[in-house]
């Protein structure tokens, strides 16, 4: 089935789902029945969505590969087929390198090994086996960073840069909304009016995969995708916390979280502690400046997300809609929206939705992921750890114009 046809497919499921809803008079709730045929159908179109998204997902990865060649191609001064054929070879020693740690690497693999291994600060010992990390070359990364985006919220919406170092970055921030410009009489000095700057510093908070131990059995095992296996996992798991830090994280030897930065744009009303109503949705919206809301979108947990999708306002109409052609989001008023498991569901005094640009929320990732190979800590158990370092930092940029909005829910 191709993309189309599955979100033609997914359409359809929404309308007869919709189709549902509408026969219910005004006033009254769905029959046992009705929740149950109008969940199934529901549950039909979040089916394809995930295939319809995992597809998209890898038509982009497909192309970035392409596009990642042609970029070290011209970083470099070689051909295209030049520099896929450096990738593969980087990518062949690094396979051989975690099935076989260095000794088992040949002269032309230990001789681009050589090149991605680092010693850790302070480290004690010198064998590469036990206290080094392999630089992960640009596929493994890939694969990482994929199952990255796949897991959080806040990689796939927020300003990601990268920088070669861990040093303190400041990010410049000024607020001349106050200033107005000025009519100048004639011969008559222009005035002057300051601008005042601030900053936010980003840092670089150093996250491990910890632990993953695989059977000595697999890794002699050529048929055993070793590569995807922890691309997966260490991805998937340092996706985790920092998904987490950068949602919620207060800032203490961590990142920011955005709902952390963020200020309060509408509390809901008295009763309204696991409820929504239209009318919240909106004045959250309404309460971030328009400057902002022309790339502005929603951000929650799909707890909440399942509430809104059965809203509508005074003329029957749906809050939540369906994207039709491919690549186009599922909106909420009009406007985009992520899903982010770290968000909280609805509940007292719960701030279960965020609303504004999530481009002022920056995410600094250090550039390169280093991976540790341990053999002679597990030998007894016949299997080898593998775990991962990467750094990063997350600030939302506000300058005192609240780009980003809350919603909390009522105490009682």
């Amino acid at each position: 089935m191709t993309i189309k046809q599955m979100r033609e497919a997914r359409a359809k499921a929404v309308a007869d789902a919709r189709a549902i809803q509408n026969a219910v008079p005004d006033g009254q709730d769905m029959t046992a029945e009705q929740v149950v045929q109008f969940d199934a159908f529901m549950a039909d179109a979040d089916k394809l969505k995930v295939k319809i998204d995992r597809e998209e997902r890898l038509a982009d990865i497909e192309a970035n590969l392409g596009q990642r060649v042609e970029r070290r191609a011209g970083r470099e001064g070689i051909s295209a087929a030049e520099a896929e054929q450096q990738e593969h070879d980087e990518t062949d020693a690094f396979r051989s390198y975690m099935r076989f740690g260095m000794n088992g690497l040949n002269d032309e693999q230990r001789a681009i090994a050589a090149k991605r291994f680092a010693q850790p600060r302070n480290a004690q010992g010198t064998a590469p086996d036990t206290a080094g990390g392999y630089t992960v070359p640009q596929g493994f990364y890939g694969q990482m960073t994929d199952a990255m985006l796949a897991f959080g919220g806040m990689v796939n919406v927020a300003n990601v840069f990268d920088t070669e170092s861990g040093n303190g970055l400041p990010i410049p921030t000024d607020n001349d909304t106050a200033n107005l410009g000025a009519i100048l009489g004639e011969n008559t000095q222009v005035g002057t009016q300051d601008i005042t700057f601030g900053s936010v510093m980003m840092n670089a908070h150093t996250y491990t995969s910890k632990l993953v131990l695989v059977a000595n059995q697999l890794l002699q095992d050529s048929a055993f995708n070793l590569e995807s296996f922890l691309a997966q996992k260490l991805g998937t798991r340092i996706a985790r916390i920092t998904n987490l830090h950068f949602t919620t994280g207060d800032g203490a030897s961590k990142p920011t979280g955005v709902v952390t930065a963020s200020t309060l744009g509408f509390q809901g009303t008295s009763g309204e502690t696991t409820s929504l109503i239209i009318d919240d949705l909106i004045e959250l919206e309404h309460s971030v400046d328009p400057a902002y809301r022309s790339n502005a979108r929603f951000m929650m947990h799909d707890t909440t997300l399942k509430i809104i999708k059965k809203l509508k306002d005074s003329q029957n109409r749906p809050l939540w809609l369906p994207g039709y052609a491919v690549k186009e989001p599922d909106t909420i008023n009009g406007y985009a929206y992520e899903i982010n498991q770290q968000m909280a569901v609805p509940a007292a005094n719960a701030k279960s939705i965020l609303f504004g640009d999530f481009k002022n929320y920056f995410i600094r990732r250090v550039a390169g992921v280093q991976v540790l190979r341990l053999v002679e800590r597990y030998a007894d158990f016949n299997q080898t750890g593998f775990l991962a370092f990467q750094r990063w930092d997350g600030q939302l940029v506000d300058a005192g114009t609240h780009p980003i909005k809350y919603f909390q829910h009522a105490a009682s």
